[in-house]
């Protein structure tokens, strides 16, 4: 299986702030200015190149964000892996136009004792918005630092009451033949199927995801809504959900299917478990001056966001379970 590695990175204009590693650090100096609790609103220089989508704005929330300098509109909505739309990353942002989102219904099913399918509106209305400026790590080591509008996905499952029988979430996404080019090629199981254990799925990190830089998500991001997973590669969070089914068996995610000695189940950040064809020890942050030769950056474990997850991995061996 041939997984395309960056050939290029769009520069931005802006050099990168320090990285603040520490969420106890950045609530420390919160105190000192204001305006660290309207990072995720940026930002006119960098959302210079958002269109005319609809605004969706959230309440900026301090627990969930980071001090790094967040990555460009144009970085976010331009290099993007979206196979559906096809392999190369500006493929998704070229055909993604296409996507129906209206209408749109997610149904969430399985163990739970109501289930329940959501239309798009339900779901906007479902629970107070909040914007949250989150690290992406992808598998293929580049990173990009966006910021979300949604809120935590939990707030969604625990309107289905799951039971005692829900030990894992599985997260299907939409095919579109007509409007999705990509899923005419065999380079995975279509739809899209990836998974949570209940307890990651119910961490208030696991952001159930409806727009970034303060409106609606672009088509090639995701839309109309999608899951974003923090501590996790970035292909763990699914794009375009129609279906959340809670099982009590580990689903048969897609890349897992496709390659499961490159692509495993948990998929945690973790740079002391190399990809068999290249290192995840370090990664190039999209957008950091110097573009493809820009300095790398060392890969934080659970990327950054140990301090609040880490206990759920505690005993697990994490290069097997990888």
């Amino acid at each position: 299986m041939l997984i395309r590695r960056p050939s290029d990175v769009l520069p931005s204009e802006i050099t990168p702030e320090a990285v603040w590693q520490s969420r106890r650090r950045w609530l420390k100096q919160a105190a000192l200015s204001s305006a660290a609790l309207g990072l995720a609103r940026v930002p006119d220089a960098l959302a210079a190149e958002a269109p005319d989508l609809a605004p969706l704005p959230g309440t900026p929330n301090p627990k969930y964000v980071v001090m790094d300098q967040q990555t460009s509109y144009k970085d976010i909505t331009h290099y993007n892996n979206y196979y559906e739309f096809g392999l190369d990353k500006a493929d998704p942002a070229e055909y993604a136009g296409k996507l129906i989102t209206r209408p749109w219904t997610v149904s969430v099913e399985g163990e739970v004792a109501k289930p329940r399918t959501f239309g798009i509106e339900e779901l906007l209305k479902l629970a107070p918005m909040e914007d949250r400026v989150y690290r992406l790590r992808c598998v293929e080591a580049w990173s990009m630092v966006i910021p979300w509008v949604g809120y935590s996905l939990s707030a969604l499952l625990k309107q289905v009451q799951p039971t005692g029988n829900a030990k894992y979430v599985e997260f299907v996404s939409v095919v579109q033949k007509e409007t999705m080019p990509g899923v005419s090629s065999s380079v995975l199981d279509w739809p899209y199927i990836e998974g949570l254990r209940m307890d990651e799925a119910m961490h208030p990190l696991s952001m159930l995801v409806f727009g970034l830089y303060g409106k609606v998500l672009p088509n090639q991001d995701g839309a109309p809504l999608r899951v974003a997973v923090p501590w996790k590669y970035g292909f763990k969070s699914g794009k375009s959900l129609v279906k959340i089914r809670l099982v009590e068996k580990q689903p048969a995610t897609a890349w897992v299917k496709a390659a499961s000695n490159e692509y495993g189940f948990y998929a945690n950040v973790n740079p002391e478990v190399p990809h068999p064809r290249w290192s995840q020890a370090t990664e190039r942050r999209i957008g950091d001056s110097g573009g493809f030769f820009a300095p790398k950056r060392k890969t934080l474990m659970f990327n950054g966001y140990g301090e609040q997850v880490a206990s759920m991995y505690a005993g697990m061996d994490l290069r097997a379970n990888y």
